[in-house]
Protein backbone atom coordinates (compact mmCIF):
# COMPACT_ATOMS: atom_id res chain seq x y z
CA UNK A 1 0.00 0.00 0.00
CA UNK A 2 0.83 3.60 -0.83
CA UNK A 3 1.94 6.08 1.85
CA UNK A 4 -0.59 8.68 1.65
CA UNK A 5 1.16 12.08 0.56
CA UNK A 6 -1.41 13.75 2.11
CA UNK A 7 -1.61 12.24 5.96
CA UNK A 8 -1.25 14.59 8.32
CA UNK A 9 2.50 14.99 10.26
CA UNK A 10 2.40 15.36 14.02
CA UNK A 11 4.28 18.56 14.91
CA UNK A 12 5.53 18.84 18.65
CA UNK A 13 5.92 22.50 20.23
CA UNK A 14 8.57 23.42 22.03
CA UNK A 15 8.69 26.71 23.98
CA UNK A 16 11.09 29.29 23.71
CA UNK A 17 11.75 28.89 27.44
CA UNK A 18 12.50 25.34 27.75
CA UNK A 19 14.41 25.75 24.56
CA UNK A 20 16.68 28.47 25.56
CA UNK A 21 17.28 26.15 29.00
CA UNK A 22 18.35 23.13 27.25
CA UNK A 23 20.60 25.44 25.21
CA UNK A 24 22.32 26.50 28.46
CA UNK A 25 23.03 23.32 29.73
CA UNK A 26 24.97 22.10 26.61
CA UNK A 27 26.75 25.44 26.83
CA UNK A 28 27.41 24.64 30.58
CA UNK A 29 28.62 21.36 29.85
CA UNK A 30 30.88 22.49 27.14
CA UNK A 31 32.50 25.38 29.45
CA UNK A 32 35.92 23.99 30.67
CA UNK A 33 35.65 23.96 34.42
CA UNK A 34 37.97 26.83 35.70
CA UNK A 35 38.58 27.57 39.78
CA UNK A 36 38.32 30.91 40.61
CA UNK A 37 41.43 33.51 41.97
CA UNK A 38 43.69 30.87 39.31
CA UNK A 39 43.77 34.18 36.91
CA UNK A 40 44.61 37.41 37.09
CA UNK A 41 44.03 40.64 34.91
CA UNK A 42 47.32 42.59 34.12
CA UNK A 43 47.19 46.98 35.19
CA UNK A 44 49.44 47.46 33.00
CA UNK A 45 49.04 45.58 29.35
CA UNK A 46 45.66 44.04 29.99
CA UNK A 47 46.75 40.47 29.16
CA UNK A 48 45.14 37.08 31.64
CA UNK A 49 47.92 36.03 33.58
CA UNK A 50 48.01 32.76 35.48
CA UNK A 51 48.54 33.61 39.21
CA UNK A 52 50.96 31.23 39.34
CA UNK A 53 53.05 32.10 37.22
CA UNK A 54 52.81 35.99 38.61
CA UNK A 55 53.94 34.45 41.40
CA UNK A 56 57.05 32.64 40.52
CA UNK A 57 57.79 36.27 38.78
CA UNK A 58 57.72 38.08 41.76
CA UNK A 59 54.36 39.91 41.10
CA UNK A 60 56.11 41.04 37.69
CA UNK A 61 53.90 40.68 34.09
CA UNK A 62 56.65 38.76 31.76
CA UNK A 63 54.05 40.54 29.32
CA UNK A 64 55.08 44.20 29.91
CA UNK A 65 56.92 44.22 32.97
CA UNK A 66 54.31 45.67 34.98
CA UNK A 67 55.05 45.56 38.90
CA UNK A 68 51.61 44.44 41.15
CA UNK A 69 51.51 45.47 44.49
CA UNK A 70 53.59 42.93 47.20
CA UNK A 71 52.45 42.09 50.79
CA UNK A 72 55.19 42.74 53.42
CA UNK A 73 56.39 39.25 54.42
CA UNK A 74 56.26 38.00 50.49
CA UNK A 75 58.91 40.84 49.90
CA UNK A 76 60.41 40.59 52.73
CA UNK A 77 61.31 36.79 51.89
CA UNK A 78 62.48 38.54 47.87
CA UNK A 79 65.14 40.85 49.37
CA UNK A 80 66.42 39.26 52.88
CA UNK A 81 68.85 36.39 52.88
CA UNK A 82 66.82 33.09 54.17
CA UNK A 83 66.48 32.34 58.00
CA UNK A 84 68.45 35.94 58.54
CA UNK A 85 65.02 37.78 59.21
CA UNK A 86 64.24 38.75 63.05
CA UNK A 87 61.44 40.45 63.41
CA UNK A 88 60.51 43.42 65.80
CA UNK A 89 57.43 44.84 67.54
CA UNK A 90 55.37 41.43 65.77
CA UNK A 91 52.80 41.89 68.22
CA UNK A 92 52.29 45.79 68.48
CA UNK A 93 48.75 46.40 67.58
CA UNK A 94 46.13 49.61 67.73
CA UNK A 95 44.40 50.62 70.24
CA UNK A 96 40.94 53.42 69.19
CA UNK A 97 42.34 56.53 70.71
CA UNK A 98 39.09 58.63 69.44
CA UNK A 99 36.53 56.01 69.68
CA UNK A 100 36.25 55.49 66.01
CA UNK A 101 33.20 53.56 65.59
CA UNK A 102 33.78 50.34 64.16
CA UNK A 103 37.34 50.80 64.21
CA UNK A 104 37.81 48.15 66.18
CA UNK A 105 36.18 45.20 63.95
CA UNK A 106 38.02 47.02 60.85
CA UNK A 107 41.14 46.43 62.47
CA UNK A 108 40.33 42.79 63.21
CA UNK A 109 39.09 41.87 59.82
CA UNK A 110 42.21 43.43 58.41
CA UNK A 111 44.54 40.94 60.74
CA UNK A 112 42.41 37.67 59.63
CA UNK A 113 42.57 38.72 55.90
CA UNK A 114 46.24 39.52 55.70
CA UNK A 115 47.46 37.70 58.88
CA UNK A 116 49.26 40.90 59.81
CA UNK A 117 48.72 43.03 62.83
CA UNK A 118 49.61 46.22 61.34
CA UNK A 119 50.38 47.79 58.00
CA UNK A 120 54.18 47.63 58.45
CA UNK A 121 56.64 45.12 59.24
CA UNK A 122 59.67 45.53 60.83
CA UNK A 123 63.11 43.84 61.25
CA UNK A 124 66.53 42.79 61.31
CA UNK A 125 68.39 40.41 58.35
CA UNK A 126 70.69 40.24 55.76
CA UNK A 127 71.24 41.13 52.14
CA UNK A 128 73.82 39.05 50.53
CA UNK A 129 75.30 39.08 53.86
CA UNK A 130 74.77 42.83 54.56
CA UNK A 131 73.36 43.66 57.77
CA UNK A 132 70.46 46.00 57.72
CA UNK A 133 67.35 47.09 59.22
CA UNK A 134 64.06 46.78 57.31
CA UNK A 135 60.63 48.25 57.15
CA UNK A 136 58.21 47.20 55.22
CA UNK A 137 54.85 48.86 54.41
CA UNK A 138 51.68 46.61 52.95
CA UNK A 139 48.91 48.09 51.17
CA UNK A 140 46.87 45.14 52.08
CA UNK A 141 46.22 46.20 54.86
CA UNK A 142 43.90 49.42 55.11
CA UNK A 143 46.07 51.08 52.00
CA UNK A 144 49.16 50.94 53.88
CA UNK A 145 47.58 54.06 56.04
CA UNK A 146 50.05 55.55 58.78
CA UNK A 147 48.30 55.26 62.13
CA UNK A 148 50.05 55.33 65.41
CA UNK A 149 51.52 51.71 65.58
CA UNK A 150 52.65 52.26 62.05
CA UNK A 151 54.69 55.90 63.02
CA UNK A 152 56.02 53.84 66.49
CA UNK A 153 57.05 50.89 65.11
CA UNK A 154 59.29 52.45 62.20
CA UNK A 155 60.43 54.60 65.06
CA UNK A 156 61.16 51.85 67.02
CA UNK A 157 63.36 50.39 63.82
CA UNK A 158 65.34 53.88 63.26
CA UNK A 159 66.14 53.59 66.99
CA UNK A 160 67.45 49.94 66.98
CA UNK A 161 69.40 50.48 63.14
CA UNK A 162 71.33 53.65 65.19
CA UNK A 163 71.98 51.11 68.75
CA UNK A 164 73.06 47.99 66.35
CA UNK A 165 74.98 50.88 64.21
CA UNK A 166 73.41 49.95 60.95
CA UNK A 167 72.03 51.10 57.64
CA UNK A 168 67.90 51.21 57.54
CA UNK A 169 65.49 50.43 54.44
CA UNK A 170 62.05 51.30 54.39
CA UNK A 171 60.00 50.07 51.70
CA UNK A 172 57.25 52.29 51.55
CA UNK A 173 53.15 51.99 50.14
CA UNK A 174 50.56 54.09 51.53
CA UNK A 175 47.26 56.10 51.25
CA UNK A 176 48.36 58.53 53.48
CA UNK A 177 47.33 59.21 57.23
CA UNK A 178 44.78 56.94 58.87
CA UNK A 179 41.73 59.24 59.39
CA UNK A 180 40.21 57.05 61.94
CA UNK A 181 43.47 58.02 64.49
CA UNK A 182 43.23 61.92 63.51
CA UNK A 183 45.72 64.33 65.17
CA UNK A 184 47.45 60.85 66.15
CA UNK A 185 47.87 59.65 62.98
CA UNK A 186 49.62 62.86 62.14
CA UNK A 187 51.56 62.95 64.87
CA UNK A 188 53.97 60.04 63.50
CA UNK A 189 55.23 62.21 60.43
CA UNK A 190 56.82 64.18 62.80
CA UNK A 191 57.72 61.59 64.95
CA UNK A 192 59.59 59.30 62.35
CA UNK A 193 61.28 62.41 60.56
CA UNK A 194 63.10 63.27 64.08
CA UNK A 195 64.22 59.39 64.58
CA UNK A 196 65.90 59.90 60.71
CA UNK A 197 67.36 63.08 62.09
CA UNK A 198 69.16 61.29 64.55
CA UNK A 199 69.99 58.05 62.88
CA UNK A 200 71.70 60.91 60.31
CA UNK A 201 73.74 62.51 62.77
CA UNK A 202 74.96 59.32 64.09
CA UNK A 203 76.46 58.74 60.62
CA UNK A 204 74.02 56.01 59.09
CA UNK A 205 72.51 55.53 55.78
CA UNK A 206 68.70 55.33 54.99
CA UNK A 207 67.00 54.37 52.27
CA UNK A 208 63.94 54.10 51.39
CA UNK A 209 62.24 52.01 48.36
CA UNK A 210 59.18 53.81 46.75
CA UNK A 211 56.53 51.48 45.66
CA UNK A 212 52.79 51.70 44.28
CA UNK A 213 51.07 53.66 45.61
CA UNK A 214 53.36 55.83 48.05
CA UNK A 215 50.95 58.93 48.79
CA UNK A 216 49.36 61.26 51.62
CA UNK A 217 51.65 61.54 54.90
CA UNK A 218 54.29 59.53 54.11
CA UNK A 219 55.40 60.60 50.82
CA UNK A 220 55.35 64.48 53.20
CA UNK A 221 57.29 63.06 55.56
CA UNK A 222 59.70 60.30 55.40
CA UNK A 223 59.29 58.80 52.08
CA UNK A 224 61.24 61.31 50.91
CA UNK A 225 64.01 61.73 53.28
CA UNK A 226 66.16 59.43 52.35
CA UNK A 227 70.04 59.57 51.46
CA UNK A 228 69.31 57.56 48.33
CA UNK A 229 65.67 57.56 46.91
CA UNK A 230 64.73 54.45 44.91
CA UNK A 231 61.56 53.47 42.96
CA UNK A 232 60.28 50.73 41.24
CA UNK A 233 58.95 51.13 37.82
CA UNK A 234 55.29 52.87 37.10
CA UNK A 235 55.10 53.43 41.63
CA UNK A 236 52.32 56.23 41.81
CA UNK A 237 54.03 58.90 44.12
CA UNK A 238 52.66 61.60 45.72
CA UNK A 239 51.02 63.53 48.23
CA UNK A 240 47.57 64.89 46.79
CA UNK A 241 46.16 63.19 43.94
CA UNK A 242 46.20 64.47 40.50
CA UNK A 243 42.64 65.32 40.21
CA UNK A 244 42.51 67.64 43.17
CA UNK A 245 45.58 69.57 42.19
CA UNK A 246 44.43 70.03 39.15
CA UNK A 247 40.89 71.76 40.20
CA UNK A 248 42.99 73.47 42.62
CA UNK A 249 45.43 75.28 40.20
CA UNK A 250 42.84 75.14 37.65
CA UNK A 251 45.49 73.34 34.96
CA UNK A 252 45.77 70.30 33.07
CA UNK A 253 48.85 68.63 34.63
CA UNK A 254 51.42 66.48 32.23
CA UNK A 255 50.75 62.85 31.49
CA UNK A 256 52.27 60.10 33.30
CA UNK A 257 52.60 62.75 36.25
CA UNK A 258 53.32 61.34 39.62
CA UNK A 259 54.64 57.87 37.95
CA UNK A 260 57.97 57.44 39.06
CA UNK A 261 59.24 58.01 35.62
CA UNK A 262 58.46 61.28 36.16
CA UNK A 263 59.51 61.88 39.32
CA UNK A 264 63.02 60.40 37.86
CA UNK A 265 63.26 63.00 35.07
CA UNK A 266 62.71 65.98 37.41
CA UNK A 267 64.95 64.65 39.95
CA UNK A 268 63.30 63.99 43.05
CA UNK A 269 64.42 60.57 43.11
CA UNK A 270 67.43 58.57 42.49
CA UNK A 271 66.68 55.76 40.28
CA UNK A 272 63.58 53.12 39.23
CA UNK A 273 65.18 49.53 40.01
CA UNK A 274 63.62 46.41 38.86
CA UNK A 275 61.50 44.16 40.75
CA UNK A 276 64.33 41.21 39.97
CA UNK A 277 67.33 43.57 40.12
CA UNK A 278 66.36 45.34 43.74
CA UNK A 279 68.41 42.99 46.16
CA UNK A 280 71.21 43.09 44.14
CA UNK A 281 71.36 46.87 44.11
CA UNK A 282 70.62 47.31 47.58
CA UNK A 283 73.38 45.19 48.02
CA UNK A 284 75.77 47.05 46.16
CA UNK A 285 74.60 50.15 47.98
CA UNK A 286 75.33 48.46 51.41
CA UNK A 287 78.64 47.14 50.69
CA UNK A 288 80.00 50.37 50.02
CA UNK A 289 78.78 52.24 52.68
CA UNK A 290 80.08 50.17 54.47
CA UNK A 291 83.76 50.28 53.07
CA UNK A 292 83.46 53.89 53.63
CA UNK A 293 82.43 54.34 57.21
Amino acid sequence: MLNNPFKKTKYITVSQQSLRKANEEVNDDAKPSIPSGMWVKCGGCGKVLYKKDLEDSNQVCGQCGYHFRMGARERIKLIIDKNTFEEFDRDLTSANPLNFKGYEEKIKKMQEATELNEAVVTGKGTIVGEEVVICVMDSHFMMGSMGSVVGEKITRAVERAIEFKLPIIIFTTSGGARMQEGMFSLMQMAKVSSALGRLGEAGLLYITVLTDPTTGGVTASFAMLGDIILSEPGALIGFAGKRVIEQTIRQKLPEGFQRAEFLLEHGFIDSIVSRKELKSTLKKILAIHDKNR
